[in-house]
C-alpha cells in the first residue's frame, strides 16, 4: 500500500518488539477498511514498540509514567487526509486483554482504531468528548475489528 501519490493510502509499520507476532496484512486491511469507509487517504506509520520505549515516549511527550497502549503523533491531518505516526505498545495490549478478559489481538485491533480516531481529530482527554471517541471506536471495533 505505497505510493507518492497524494490521493494514496500509504500505512507503514515498523515492528521494534519482540512480546507478540503482529499479523501485518491484518492489520494493513483493517486501516483500509476504517479509512474506506469516510472515503480518506492517509500517510501513516504504525510502530510496535516495546514496554521500555512506550514509558520513555509516555515520559517524554506526555510527562506520565510508565508504558501506554498508544501514543498518536498528528501530522497535520485533514478531513481527508491522515498523516501521522501510531506508537503502539504490545505488551500493553497483551496485559489489557488479560484484564479486560479479550483476545490481544482484538485489544491491538481496538488501539490502531483508536489512533486512527485520534487522526481524525477525535480526542479522550475531556469525559464528554471521550465517551463521543469512545462510541465511535467501540462501533468501529464492531465493523472492522
Amino acid at each position: 500500500m505505497k505510493s507518492d501519490s497524494p490521493n494514496a493510502v500509504r500505512i507503514t509499520l515498523v515492528n521494534r518488539q519482540r512480546d507478540r507476532p503482529v499479523d501485518r496484512p491484518r492489520i494493513l486491511r483493517l486501516v483500509a477498511d476504517v479509512l474506506a469507509e469516510r472515503g480518506q487517504t492517509a500517510d501513516v506509520v504504525i510502530h510496535w514498540v516495546s514496554r521500555k520505549r512506550s514509558a520513555e515516549l509516555n515520559q517524554q511527550f506526555l510527562q506520565h509514567e510508565g508504558p501506554t497502549d498508544i501514543i498518536t503523533f498528528d501530522y497535520g491531518s485533514t478531513t481527508d487526509r491522515l498523516q501521522g505516526e501510531l506508537f503502539i505498545c504490545i505488551a500493553e495490549a497483551v496485559r489489557q486483554a488479560a484484564e479486560f478478559r479479550t483476545d490481544w489481538k482484538q485489544e491491538l485491533h481496538r488501539y490502531v482504531i483508536h489512533g486512527l480516531l485520534h487522526l481524525r481529530g477525535f480526542d479522550d482527554r475531556e469525559p464528554a468528548v471521550r465517551r463521543v471517541m469512545k462510541r465511535e471506536e467501540n462501533r468501529l471495533v464492531r465493523r472492522f475489528g
